[in-house]
């Protein structure tokens, strides 16, 4: 199941701005803040602990800081690739409504993104959950958005579907080759460091002028809460 649930969650999500077309800006932004806060909470109650443990375990060394050092990392290239992409991995999307050819920039940077997403799922089963959920309103926003520029179907749906597999695929990685597992750690720590960003710019972004309302507030609880009990 941690193999499909990414993967069926893009599906899902390209076959609600086909068929729906969902025009509530407000309610894909609830959907983003909720997800936010649940990746969020599952990369701090769980992932972390788990990378700092396995750190002593290997090294007896409490006060190492060479996980801060890999976390850092992986904010730091998460930021450029937003740079490539504009932003897509949190819901926003910087491409000209002209566009007729594949954006090959944003493509790449977003199917990095979730490929190395995928990793950690190896080992910690229940993120894939949390990736599947910020992935369903990525995928609506994506999609409806290249519905409305010039882009033609098939362009649309190889993009979406190369996005969906990506994670799987980062997890099958994971799990067939043993070389990897050496340096799962590090790799994690990278990994934690694009779910901070990532999770924590959603969370700040999704209300106009960055001001807290009631609605977005609660299903930032609602996801700190569900996270618990995964």
């Amino acid at each position: 199941m941690n193999y499909w649930l990414p993967l069926l969650s893009v599906l899902l999500g390209y076959a609600i701005a086909l068929l729906i077309k969902p025009e509530k800006k407000q309610n894909l932004k609830l959907l983003l803040a909720f997800s936010g806060a649940f990746l969020l909470s599952l990369t701090v109650m769980h992932l972390l602990p788990e990378v700092y443990e396995a750190q002593h375990h290997l090294t007896g060394d409490e006060h190492s800081n060479r996980i801060g050092i890999f976390i850092m990392i992986g904010i730091l290239f998460q930021i450029i690739l937003e740079f490539f992409s504009k932003g897509a991995e949190h819901g926003h999307v910087h491409v000209h409504g002209d566009l007729q050819q594949m954006p090959w920039l944003l493509f790449i940077s977003l199917c990095i993104h979730a490929f190395l997403e995928g990793f950690p799922v190896s080992q910690h089963r229940d993120l894939a959950l949390g990736i599947a959920i910020h992935h369903l309103p990525i995928a609506i926003i994506l999609t409806s958005f290249f519905a409305s520029t010039k882009l033609k179907n098939w362009v649309i749906c190889v993009f979406m579907l190369t996005f969906a597999v990506m994670t799987p695929l980062g997890t099958i990685i994971s799990d067939y080759f043993p070389i990897l597992t050496k340096y799962y750690t590090e790799i994690t720590a990278i990994v934690i460091g694009i779910l901070f960003h990532i999770s924590s710019t959603i969370i700040f972004e999704t209300s106009e002028g960055h001001k807290f309302n009631i609605a977005k507030v609660s299903m930032i609880i609602l996801g700190i809460v569900l996270a618990c009990f995964v």
